[in-house]
């Protein structure tokens, strides 16, 4: 298999680039390379194709940011450009290049029906820090719209099926040409579907959809963080004639009882005696994840020292790693002693006294 080149390196510009300057130069690159223009030039079908998935991803805010962190992983898939054909690439995006081109799409494109990709759709799912450490697949809840089981999402009554539209003859698009651009516009009558509803079913009244609750398996990698937005391609709303929408996942992690999170970093308090801080001591503790850690509480620890264990945060998402544990040192104080202990206690004070007398001295 091919590795996928770098999306900046294939429009040629920097990763600080902006919106602008990426647009700029994929519509450089698409009038250089379009079909239209390179008939039967393969090379130049590869470089169109390779500049259309870059400008599709670079040029959406979300998208870009996925990219940005994770590199062609973070993306999950999606459409196909390397093994679809040109017209399959012209109708799949007509929006973006009726709104970038005005309609730009060549003699392929304006003779294929719009495909109706259905919406992206955006939920919430909060997970605790247990769970963002360790990772794993959790279910979200979506309400919204599934293609009607009684009409199979055609939208049309039992017997009966979409008929193509007498305006547009099924392409979904009326088109005027100039030069060896196309100009496109969706086809009034039939809204782009290229077919209309002569009677509709009874139970979506011609939607094709109806609303309904499904669940999906969305899988958190280890370390995942509040802000954190996660993108599942196809598990969005369906389409009426085409591929469904995109699922993101916004995530929020829940606080900790115990362990307090500051990015790759946990951080928790530990209690230890007065002689235990004094002479040194070892100290155990459960992480979040059920690892045991353990830290070395050195002789004259003071309270509120910070002990730091390495490599024993977070997991790092996107790279490798983990962060570092920090325990913050409290020193327990009893409120009731017993008289031999008060006993002891003045004695050691005194002897105190005369250790710093003869360190003064």
């Amino acid at each position: 298999m091919t590795e996928k080149r770098d999306y900046y390196e294939v429009l040629c510009v920097t990763r600080e680039a902006s919106a602008d300057d990426i647009r700029k130069a994929y519509r450089q690159a698409a009038l250089k390379n379009h079909p239209d223009r390179n008939p039967g030039n393969a090379e130049a079908e590869v470089r169109f194709k390779e500049a259309t998935e870059a400008y599709s991803v670079l040029s959406d805010a979300e998208k870009r940011a996925q990219y940005d962190r994770f590199g062609h992983a973070g993306l999950n898939g999606g459409f196909d450009f390397a093994n679809a054909g040109v017209g399959d690439i012209l109708s799949q995006f007509q929006e973006m290049f009726s709104d970038f081109f005005g309609g730009f799409g060549g003699q392929q494109g304006g003779q294929r029906r719009r495909s109706g990709r259905g919406q992206d759709v955006r939920v919430h799912a909060t997970i605790s820090l247990t769970d963002a450490m360790v990772g794993g697949k959790h279910e979200v809840v979506i309400d919204g719209e599934v293609p009607c089981d009684t009409c199979s999402g055609s939208g049309a009554k039992a017997g009966t099926k979409p008929e193509t539209c007498p305006q547009c003859r099924g392409s979904g698009q009326v088109t005027a040409q100039r030069g060896f651009i196309m100009f496109s516009s969706a086809c009034a009558r039939c809204r782009g579907t290229g077919t209309y509803i002569a009677t509709p079913c009874e139970t979506c009244r011609g939607r094709g959809t109806v609303e309904r609750q499904r669940k999906v398996l969305v899988s958190f990698p280890p370390g995942i963080d509040t802000g954190h937005r996660l993108r599942v391609p196809g598990q969005g709303m369906p389409g009426r004639s085409g591929g469904p929408g995109d699922l993101y996942v916004d995530v929020e992690v829940s606080p900790h009882e115990r362990f307090e999170r500051h990015g790759d970093d946990l951080a928790s308090r530990v209690d230890v005696t007065f002689s235990a801080a004094a002479l040194g001591t070892e100290v155990e503790l459960e992480l979040p994840d059920g690892t045991e850690v353990s830290a070395t509480i050195a002789a004259g620890t003071q309270p509120s020292s910070v002990v730091t264990v390495r490599g024993k945060g977070m997991p790092r998402v996107d790279r490798s790693g983990r962060g570092d544990l920090h325990l913050v040192v409290a020193v327990s104080v009893p409120r009731k002693l017993s008289k031999l202990a008060k006993k002891l206690l003045q004695e050691l004070d005194a002897e105190l006294s005369k250790d710093g007398e003869r360190a003064s001295g």
